[in-house]
Protein backbone atom coordinates (compact mmCIF):
# COMPACT_ATOMS: atom_id res chain seq x y z
CA UNK A 1 0.00 0.00 0.00
CA UNK A 2 0.85 3.62 -0.79
CA UNK A 3 2.08 5.95 2.36
CA UNK A 4 0.07 8.89 3.07
CA UNK A 5 1.73 11.13 5.84
CA UNK A 6 -0.12 12.63 8.88
CA UNK A 7 1.90 15.77 7.95
CA UNK A 8 3.89 16.82 4.75
CA UNK A 9 7.81 15.96 5.56
CA UNK A 10 9.84 19.02 4.42
CA UNK A 11 11.51 18.46 0.59
CA UNK A 12 15.01 17.71 2.32
CA UNK A 13 13.83 14.74 4.47
CA UNK A 14 12.04 13.42 1.75
CA UNK A 15 15.37 13.57 -0.96
CA UNK A 16 17.03 11.82 2.50
CA UNK A 17 14.73 9.00 2.54
CA UNK A 18 14.91 8.56 -1.56
CA UNK A 19 18.99 8.18 -0.54
CA UNK A 20 18.76 6.03 1.92
CA UNK A 21 16.58 3.32 0.35
CA UNK A 22 18.37 3.47 -3.23
CA UNK A 23 21.73 3.10 -1.55
CA UNK A 24 20.52 0.40 1.14
CA UNK A 25 18.80 -1.71 -1.20
CA UNK A 26 20.89 -1.05 -4.31
CA UNK A 27 24.13 0.07 -3.03
CA UNK A 28 27.03 -2.48 -2.51
CA UNK A 29 30.79 -2.58 -2.58
CA UNK A 30 32.56 -3.98 -5.99
CA UNK A 31 33.65 -7.88 -5.33
CA UNK A 32 33.58 -6.76 -1.23
CA UNK A 33 36.43 -4.46 -2.17
CA UNK A 34 36.81 -1.74 0.57
CA UNK A 35 36.74 2.03 -0.86
CA UNK A 36 34.28 1.02 -3.65
CA UNK A 37 30.61 1.05 -4.27
CA UNK A 38 28.29 0.60 -7.35
CA UNK A 39 24.51 -0.54 -7.60
CA UNK A 40 23.07 -3.48 -8.51
CA UNK A 41 20.36 -2.57 -11.44
CA UNK A 42 17.85 -4.15 -9.85
CA UNK A 43 16.35 -5.38 -6.32
CA UNK A 44 15.89 -7.80 -5.32
CA UNK A 45 19.33 -9.03 -6.67
CA UNK A 46 20.13 -12.79 -6.92
CA UNK A 47 23.81 -11.93 -7.32
CA UNK A 48 26.22 -10.33 -4.59
CA UNK A 49 29.03 -9.89 -7.06
CA UNK A 50 28.62 -6.67 -9.39
CA UNK A 51 30.33 -8.21 -12.33
CA UNK A 52 27.47 -10.47 -12.42
CA UNK A 53 24.81 -8.19 -13.27
CA UNK A 54 24.38 -6.38 -16.68
CA UNK A 55 26.55 -3.20 -17.08
CA UNK A 56 24.81 0.08 -16.85
CA UNK A 57 27.60 2.80 -16.96
CA UNK A 58 25.42 5.54 -17.44
CA UNK A 59 23.03 4.23 -14.53
CA UNK A 60 25.74 4.74 -12.42
CA UNK A 61 27.03 7.98 -13.84
CA UNK A 62 23.50 9.71 -12.61
CA UNK A 63 23.70 7.91 -9.40
CA UNK A 64 27.02 10.04 -8.88
CA UNK A 65 24.71 12.90 -9.59
CA UNK A 66 22.42 11.70 -7.10
CA UNK A 67 24.87 11.24 -4.39
CA UNK A 68 26.28 14.69 -5.12
CA UNK A 69 23.08 16.58 -4.68
CA UNK A 70 22.78 14.69 -1.19
CA UNK A 71 26.29 15.60 -0.46
CA UNK A 72 25.58 19.34 -1.02
CA UNK A 73 22.44 19.17 0.84
CA UNK A 74 24.89 17.80 3.63
CA UNK A 75 27.47 20.53 3.04
CA UNK A 76 24.59 23.03 3.40
CA UNK A 77 23.57 21.89 6.66
CA UNK A 78 27.38 22.11 8.13
CA UNK A 79 28.85 18.96 6.78
CA UNK A 80 29.05 17.18 10.30
CA UNK A 81 28.20 13.69 10.89
CA UNK A 82 24.84 14.71 11.83
CA UNK A 83 23.90 16.65 8.67
CA UNK A 84 24.63 13.01 6.87
CA UNK A 85 21.53 11.51 4.74
CA UNK A 86 22.64 8.15 6.15
CA UNK A 87 22.80 9.14 10.20
CA UNK A 88 26.78 9.79 11.48
CA UNK A 89 27.82 6.36 11.47
CA UNK A 90 27.49 6.08 7.80
CA UNK A 91 29.60 7.70 5.13
CA UNK A 92 29.30 11.32 3.75
CA UNK A 93 27.44 11.28 0.31
CA UNK A 94 30.15 13.15 -1.43
CA UNK A 95 32.87 9.96 -0.12
CA UNK A 96 29.90 7.58 -1.09
CA UNK A 97 30.04 9.27 -4.41
CA UNK A 98 33.76 8.81 -4.39
CA UNK A 99 33.57 5.34 -3.66
CA UNK A 100 31.43 4.93 -6.58
CA UNK A 101 34.07 6.51 -9.22
CA UNK A 102 36.25 4.24 -8.36
CA UNK A 103 34.12 1.10 -8.53
CA UNK A 104 32.88 2.41 -11.38
CA UNK A 105 36.03 2.08 -13.18
CA UNK A 106 37.30 -1.14 -11.77
CA UNK A 107 33.94 -2.22 -13.13
CA UNK A 108 34.45 -0.57 -16.52
CA UNK A 109 37.53 -2.87 -17.15
CA UNK A 110 40.00 -0.44 -15.21
CA UNK A 111 39.27 2.76 -17.73
CA UNK A 112 36.44 5.96 -17.65
CA UNK A 113 36.30 5.28 -21.46
CA UNK A 114 32.94 3.83 -23.02
CA UNK A 115 31.75 3.22 -26.58
CA UNK A 116 29.16 5.35 -25.86
CA UNK A 117 29.60 9.42 -25.76
CA UNK A 118 26.78 10.32 -24.27
CA UNK A 119 27.39 7.99 -20.98
CA UNK A 120 30.79 8.93 -20.85
CA UNK A 121 28.97 12.68 -21.16
CA UNK A 122 27.16 12.00 -18.05
CA UNK A 123 30.02 10.69 -15.99
CA UNK A 124 32.23 13.86 -16.56
CA UNK A 125 28.96 16.14 -15.57
CA UNK A 126 28.77 14.02 -12.57
CA UNK A 127 32.28 14.12 -11.66
CA UNK A 128 33.09 17.68 -12.44
CA UNK A 129 29.90 18.58 -9.52
CA UNK A 130 31.80 15.52 -7.60
CA UNK A 131 35.05 17.79 -8.07
CA UNK A 132 33.73 21.17 -6.73
CA UNK A 133 31.68 19.35 -3.09
CA UNK A 134 35.43 17.41 -2.94
CA UNK A 135 36.87 20.94 -2.93
CA UNK A 136 34.77 22.89 -0.56
CA UNK A 137 34.46 19.80 1.88
CA UNK A 138 38.47 19.29 1.36
CA UNK A 139 37.65 15.58 0.83
CA UNK A 140 39.89 13.23 -1.01
CA UNK A 141 40.11 12.10 -4.52
CA UNK A 142 40.21 15.65 -6.31
CA UNK A 143 43.74 14.49 -7.70
CA UNK A 144 41.70 11.11 -9.24
CA UNK A 145 38.57 13.94 -10.61
CA UNK A 146 40.27 15.67 -12.43
CA UNK A 147 42.17 12.61 -14.73
CA UNK A 148 38.57 11.80 -15.83
CA UNK A 149 38.11 15.13 -16.64
CA UNK A 150 41.33 15.17 -18.97
CA UNK A 151 40.55 11.52 -20.10
CA UNK A 152 36.83 12.28 -21.03
CA UNK A 153 37.48 15.66 -22.93
CA UNK A 154 39.89 14.16 -24.90
CA UNK A 155 37.03 11.80 -26.26
CA UNK A 156 34.14 14.75 -26.43
CA UNK A 157 37.05 16.57 -28.77
CA UNK A 158 37.23 13.38 -30.88
CA UNK A 159 33.55 12.89 -31.25
CA UNK A 160 32.66 16.67 -31.78
CA UNK A 161 33.40 17.08 -35.29
CA UNK A 162 32.40 18.90 -38.93
CA UNK A 163 30.57 15.71 -40.16
CA UNK A 164 26.65 16.50 -40.54
CA UNK A 165 27.61 20.17 -39.90
CA UNK A 166 28.55 19.70 -36.45
CA UNK A 167 27.34 18.26 -33.44
CA UNK A 168 28.59 15.08 -30.94
CA UNK A 169 28.95 10.72 -32.47
CA UNK A 170 26.83 9.28 -30.32
CA UNK A 171 28.98 6.37 -30.23
CA UNK A 172 32.52 5.01 -31.65
CA UNK A 173 30.15 3.33 -34.42
CA UNK A 174 30.33 7.53 -35.57
CA UNK A 175 27.50 7.28 -37.87
CA UNK A 176 24.89 8.85 -36.02
CA UNK A 177 25.12 12.10 -34.14
CA UNK A 178 22.30 13.19 -31.47
CA UNK A 179 20.73 15.09 -28.87
CA UNK A 180 21.54 12.75 -26.26
CA UNK A 181 25.10 13.47 -26.86
CA UNK A 182 25.48 16.77 -27.74
CA UNK A 183 23.59 18.28 -25.39
CA UNK A 184 25.34 17.25 -22.07
CA UNK A 185 28.49 17.62 -23.64
CA UNK A 186 27.88 20.79 -25.15
CA UNK A 187 26.91 21.36 -21.12
CA UNK A 188 30.08 19.56 -20.06
CA UNK A 189 31.81 22.00 -22.24
CA UNK A 190 30.07 25.44 -21.14
CA UNK A 191 31.09 24.05 -17.33
CA UNK A 192 34.52 23.67 -18.02
CA UNK A 193 35.09 27.09 -19.63
CA UNK A 194 35.29 25.62 -23.34
CA UNK A 195 32.17 28.35 -24.41
CA UNK A 196 33.00 28.74 -27.60
CA UNK A 197 33.00 25.18 -27.85
CA UNK A 198 29.89 25.01 -26.27
CA UNK A 199 27.61 27.51 -27.86
CA UNK A 200 29.13 25.46 -31.44
CA UNK A 201 27.27 22.60 -30.66
CA UNK A 202 24.16 24.54 -29.32
CA UNK A 203 24.06 25.99 -32.69
CA UNK A 204 23.80 22.97 -33.77
CA UNK A 205 20.99 21.47 -32.03
CA UNK A 206 19.56 24.75 -32.90
CA UNK A 207 20.22 24.39 -36.50
CA UNK A 208 19.49 20.72 -37.03
CA UNK A 209 17.26 19.04 -34.44
CA UNK A 210 14.79 22.06 -32.98
CA UNK A 211 11.55 21.04 -33.85
CA UNK A 212 10.12 24.74 -34.39
CA UNK A 213 6.35 23.21 -34.18
CA UNK A 214 6.78 21.32 -31.46
CA UNK A 215 9.17 23.64 -29.24
CA UNK A 216 11.62 20.49 -28.62
CA UNK A 217 14.35 19.29 -29.84
CA UNK A 218 14.07 15.61 -31.24
CA UNK A 219 16.30 12.83 -31.41
CA UNK A 220 18.94 12.99 -33.67
CA UNK A 221 20.20 13.21 -37.75
CA UNK A 222 22.49 10.60 -39.95
CA UNK A 223 23.51 10.81 -43.28
CA UNK A 224 21.48 8.62 -45.86
CA UNK A 225 23.30 6.32 -48.59
CA UNK A 226 22.54 9.33 -50.91
CA UNK A 227 24.24 12.00 -48.21
CA UNK A 228 21.65 13.47 -47.57
CA UNK A 229 21.31 14.29 -43.64
CA UNK A 230 18.01 12.16 -42.18
CA UNK A 231 16.52 13.63 -39.03
CA UNK A 232 15.02 11.28 -36.70
CA UNK A 233 11.99 13.17 -34.54
CA UNK A 234 11.28 10.85 -32.26
CA UNK A 235 10.82 13.15 -28.92
CA UNK A 236 12.25 12.37 -25.32
CA UNK A 237 11.88 14.15 -21.63
CA UNK A 238 15.49 13.97 -20.82
CA UNK A 239 16.73 15.62 -24.41
CA UNK A 240 15.69 18.58 -22.99
CA UNK A 241 17.22 18.83 -19.95
CA UNK A 242 21.08 19.10 -20.73
CA UNK A 243 19.76 21.20 -23.86
CA UNK A 244 18.33 23.87 -21.12
CA UNK A 245 21.66 23.22 -18.94
CA UNK A 246 23.78 23.62 -21.73
CA UNK A 247 21.35 27.09 -22.31
CA UNK A 248 21.04 28.46 -18.72
CA UNK A 249 25.38 27.57 -18.40
CA UNK A 250 25.99 29.96 -21.55
CA UNK A 251 23.41 32.87 -20.89
CA UNK A 252 22.90 35.63 -23.33
CA UNK A 253 19.99 37.40 -24.41
CA UNK A 254 19.60 34.18 -27.54
CA UNK A 255 20.03 31.55 -25.19
CA UNK A 256 17.72 32.71 -22.24
CA UNK A 257 15.03 33.58 -24.32
CA UNK A 258 15.48 29.70 -26.19
CA UNK A 259 16.02 28.55 -22.16
CA UNK A 260 12.21 29.69 -21.30
CA UNK A 261 10.32 28.55 -24.56
CA UNK A 262 11.88 25.51 -23.84
CA UNK A 263 10.28 25.69 -20.52
CA UNK A 264 6.82 26.61 -21.99
CA UNK A 265 7.29 23.37 -24.56
CA UNK A 266 7.58 21.08 -22.11
CA UNK A 267 4.54 21.87 -20.04
CA UNK A 268 2.64 22.16 -23.25
CA UNK A 269 3.57 18.62 -24.58
CA UNK A 270 5.80 16.89 -21.95
CA UNK A 271 3.20 16.42 -19.39
CA UNK A 272 0.50 14.10 -18.72
CA UNK A 273 -2.50 15.27 -19.73
CA UNK A 274 -4.75 17.60 -17.62
CA UNK A 275 -1.85 17.78 -14.88
CA UNK A 276 1.43 19.87 -14.46
CA UNK A 277 3.05 16.33 -13.80
CA UNK A 278 5.68 14.81 -16.05
CA UNK A 279 5.08 12.01 -18.15
CA UNK A 280 7.67 8.84 -17.49
CA UNK A 281 8.70 6.63 -20.12
CA UNK A 282 9.00 3.42 -18.55
CA UNK A 283 11.62 1.04 -17.08
CA UNK A 284 14.97 0.14 -18.74
CA UNK A 285 16.61 3.44 -20.09
CA UNK A 286 13.61 5.14 -20.28
CA UNK A 287 13.33 4.92 -16.26
CA UNK A 288 15.87 8.05 -16.10
CA UNK A 289 14.89 10.14 -18.25
CA UNK A 290 11.93 12.63 -16.20
CA UNK A 291 14.66 12.61 -13.37
CA UNK A 292 17.00 13.94 -15.84
CA UNK A 293 14.65 16.74 -17.03
CA UNK A 294 13.84 17.70 -13.39
CA UNK A 295 17.32 18.17 -12.58
CA UNK A 296 17.52 20.80 -15.21
CA UNK A 297 14.39 22.35 -14.84
CA UNK A 298 15.37 22.75 -11.49
CA UNK A 299 18.34 24.86 -12.52
CA UNK A 300 15.71 26.91 -14.58
CA UNK A 301 13.13 27.64 -11.94
CA UNK A 302 15.66 29.24 -9.52
CA UNK A 303 17.79 31.28 -12.48
CA UNK A 304 16.63 35.70 -12.27
CA UNK A 305 17.55 36.06 -15.62
CA UNK A 306 14.31 34.42 -16.67
CA UNK A 307 11.04 35.57 -16.85
CA UNK A 308 9.02 34.98 -13.80
CA UNK A 309 6.28 33.16 -15.86
CA UNK A 310 9.06 30.50 -16.89
CA UNK A 311 10.67 30.36 -13.34
CA UNK A 312 7.35 29.49 -12.05
CA UNK A 313 6.01 27.10 -14.87
CA UNK A 314 9.29 25.18 -13.84
CA UNK A 315 9.19 25.14 -10.54
CA UNK A 316 5.25 23.71 -10.83
CA UNK A 317 6.51 20.97 -13.39
CA UNK A 318 9.51 19.85 -10.77
CA UNK A 319 7.34 20.05 -7.62
CA UNK A 320 4.15 18.61 -8.96
CA UNK A 321 5.89 15.56 -10.37
CA UNK A 322 8.22 15.14 -7.30
CA UNK A 323 4.87 15.45 -5.10
CA UNK A 324 3.31 12.75 -6.98
CA UNK A 325 6.13 10.42 -7.11
CA UNK A 326 6.16 10.80 -3.00
CA UNK A 327 2.35 9.82 -2.52
CA UNK A 328 2.66 7.03 -4.91
CA UNK A 329 5.55 5.78 -3.08
CA UNK A 330 5.37 2.30 -0.95
CA UNK A 331 7.32 0.37 1.85
CA UNK A 332 10.17 -1.84 0.41
CA UNK A 333 8.71 -4.77 2.64
CA UNK A 334 10.49 -7.04 4.87
CA UNK A 335 12.71 -8.72 2.47
CA UNK A 336 16.08 -9.58 4.10
CA UNK A 337 17.70 -7.05 2.12
CA UNK A 338 15.82 -4.16 2.50
CA UNK A 339 16.43 -1.65 4.95
CA UNK A 340 14.57 -0.27 7.87
CA UNK A 341 12.33 2.31 6.05
CA UNK A 342 13.47 1.83 2.28
CA UNK A 343 10.39 2.85 0.08
CA UNK A 344 10.16 1.81 -3.28
CA UNK A 345 8.93 4.49 -6.32
CA UNK A 346 6.41 3.93 -9.06
CA UNK A 347 7.67 4.02 -12.67
CA UNK A 348 5.73 6.37 -13.55
CA UNK A 349 4.84 9.29 -11.47
CA UNK A 350 1.02 9.80 -12.13
CA UNK A 351 0.49 6.42 -10.75
CA UNK A 352 1.18 4.95 -7.28
CA UNK A 353 4.27 2.06 -7.02
CA UNK A 354 1.66 -0.53 -5.40
CA UNK A 355 0.37 -0.40 -9.65
CA UNK A 356 3.69 -0.52 -11.31
CA UNK A 357 5.83 -2.34 -9.05
CA UNK A 358 3.00 -4.39 -6.74
CA UNK A 359 4.83 -6.56 -4.30
CA UNK A 360 7.12 -9.17 -5.34
CA UNK A 361 7.95 -7.13 -8.73
CA UNK A 362 11.61 -6.58 -9.47
CA UNK A 363 12.29 -3.03 -9.40
CA UNK A 364 15.18 -1.42 -11.71
CA UNK A 365 17.96 1.16 -10.45
CA UNK A 366 16.81 3.34 -13.02
CA UNK A 367 13.02 4.16 -11.94
CA UNK A 368 14.28 4.87 -8.47
CA UNK A 369 17.18 7.09 -9.40
CA UNK A 370 14.46 8.55 -11.16
CA UNK A 371 12.13 9.33 -8.54
CA UNK A 372 15.48 10.25 -6.31
CA UNK A 373 16.39 12.93 -9.21
CA UNK A 374 12.87 14.48 -8.99
CA UNK A 375 12.72 14.78 -5.10
CA UNK A 376 16.24 16.49 -5.09
CA UNK A 377 15.07 18.84 -7.88
CA UNK A 378 12.36 20.24 -5.51
CA UNK A 379 14.57 20.08 -2.65
CA UNK A 380 16.83 22.29 -4.35
CA UNK A 381 14.36 24.64 -5.09
CA UNK A 382 12.81 25.11 -1.67
CA UNK A 383 16.20 25.35 -0.52
CA UNK A 384 16.71 28.36 -2.83
CA UNK A 385 13.64 29.95 -1.79
CA UNK A 386 13.81 30.33 2.26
Amino acid sequence: MTMPDAEPAPWQDRANVAARSVTGLFGRRLLFLPGTHLAAVQWPSKHLKNLLHPWHYWWQAHYVDCLVDAGRRELGNGATPAARFNGPHHPSAGRLASWLVTGIRLRNAFTFVNNYYDDMAWLALATHRLQSLAEETRQPGRRRNARVRKTLTLQFDSASTDDLGGGTFWSKTRDFKNTPATAPVALYYARTGQRAKAQRLVDWLNAVLFDEARGLYVDGARLSPAGEVLVEKTLYTYNQGPVLGALLELGGDANLARAAALVDAVAKRLTVPGQRILRCDGTGDGGLFTGILCRYLALAAVDARLPESARNTAKELVTATAEAFWAGRRPAGRAVSATAGSVLFSIHAAQPADTTYPPGAVVELSTQLQAWMALEAAAAIRKSDE
